[in-house]
């Protein structure tokens, strides 16, 4: 099955999925370019899950979340972060499929397609994401990604705010581990 197809099932976000099949928690094998999910592989997985008891107090992302998701811890100065180099692997409802040399080979958001060539757009909106242990806070240095508007294949115009989908993807995963 496909990573949107798994992620529907598990009731999380695709970011999560390719997470988890990048990590090894579900077996999963990437065929040009996309991620194929084993299903059994997800049942189990979703089982897991399942078997765990959740509080009802709310989630407080942490930075042992953020380097489980792969950041990298920074301290220097009195400052202490981790830095989430990946971020685009969060960003909740954009898919960018790239071909075996790096190129973009298909964008979507939340399943609408989008030129090829905006993808590079996104991608270079946000320049980093950290977390500060400090004070406990998500930050990102961007170049006006709370506002970027996207034109779809089928002519429709939209706005999409890119931080708050992958603020939302990062603490979904987080709250997942």
């Amino acid at each position: 099955m496909n990573t949107t197809t798994a992620a529907t099932q598990a009731k999380v976000t695709v970011a999560t999925i390719r997470h988890w099949a990048r990590r090894g928690v579900i077996a999963a094998t990437k065929t040009a370019g996309k991620w194929v999910i084993d299903s059994a592989s997800l049942a189990r997985r979703i089982a897991i899950g399942a078997r765990k008891t959740r509080k009802a107090q709310p989630f407080i992302l942490t930075a042992d979340h953020c380097i489980a998701l792969g950041g990298r811890r920074w301290q220097k100065n009195g400052m202490d972060r981790v830095y989430l180099n990946d971020w685009l692997d969060f960003a909740d409802g954009i898919d960018i499929d790239r071909y075996g040399t790096g190129n973009v080979a298909g964008f979507s958001i939340d399943g609408a397609g989008v030129a090829n060539g905006r993808a590079g757009h996104v991608i270079n909106a946000i320049d980093k994401v950290y977390f500060n242990v400090t004070d406990g806070r998500l930050y990102f240095k961007h170049n006006g990604a709370d506002h970027i508007e996207m034109r779809y294949l089928n002519g429709v115009r939209g706005h999409i705010d890119l931080i708050r989908r992958v603020s939302r993807g990062i603490r979904t995963a987080a709250a997942a581990l």
